[in-house]
């Protein structure tokens, strides 16, 4: 509710700034302003009340009209709104992608991986987690969603870096911040090791997912993906 009525606000600090109130006093009646806002006249009238409650505009009631200047407050709100415009519209890749895929069980060797200590103390620093040790396998099941998912191979990642020891060389894993279905921040992780193609996608998080949103095999999950800058 919070983030509707925050758009309805920035909506409408948009279109008084449309009308000159960013850089002067101006007259303008709630019936013209919901015909600007696409609203009912009482609307209109209750989001003025609301911006200057909230300091964003000074109005002032006069028999022909709300005299209405934006504030110095509700200048910024607009200039917030204009420089995430113009980082979305400029940037080289786009903020973040959405996958969607069906969970499975894998063969049991994420936690073997992410447990060693060279990539766990690298996984902290670098994610700002630890791990739960093993992952959310996913696996992608439509076109579109593969596709996406082989877009991140351009993308700028978090790596970490491999290490040997005596036995064996542990290669390097590339990391991509996310959300998994809009709840919990981890990773999809890429290089882990190779037994997947690039229609699965592994997922590292602080917690158990599984557990945390009851998941199991055959369920659905939306991975936001996002791009570093």
């Amino acid at each position: 509710m919070a983030e509707k009525q925050e758009w309805r606000h920035l909506f409408t600090l948009l279109k008084l700034a449309e009308m000159g109130a960013h850089r002067r006093t101006a007259k303008i009646s709630t019936e013209y302003l919901a015909g600007k806002l696409g609203a009912s006249q009482q609307t209109a009238s209750r989001y003025l009340i609301e911006l200057d409650a909230k300091g964003l505009i000074k109005r002032t009631i006069t028999p022909d009209g709300c005299l209405i200047k934006i504030t110095d407050s509700g200048i910024k709100e607009l200039k917030k709104l204009y420089s995430t415009l113009h980082f979305l519209m400029e940037a080289a890749y786009p903020p973040s992608i959405t996958l969607e895929g069906t969970v499975f069980t894998g063969l049991g060797e994420g936690a073997y991986y992410i447990s060693k200590e060279r990539y766990r103390k690298q996984f902290l620093e670098k994610l700002g987690f630890d791990p739960y040790p093993g992952t959310l396998n996913l696996k992608l099941t439509t076109d579109y969603d593969v596709k996406t998912r082989s877009e991140l191979e351009a993308y700028p990642s978090i790596e970490v870096e491999g290490f040997k020891n005596e036995d064996r060389t542990f290669g390097p894993v590339r990391c991509y911040p996310a959300i998994i279905e809009n709840k919990v921040k981890g990773a999809v992780i890429t290089a882990l090791r190779s037994h997947y193609d690039s229609s699965v996608i592994e997922i590292v998080a602080p917690v158990c997912l599984r557990k945390n949103l009851k998941l199991k095999d055959g369920h659905k999950v939306k991975v936001e993906v996002l791009t570093l800058p």
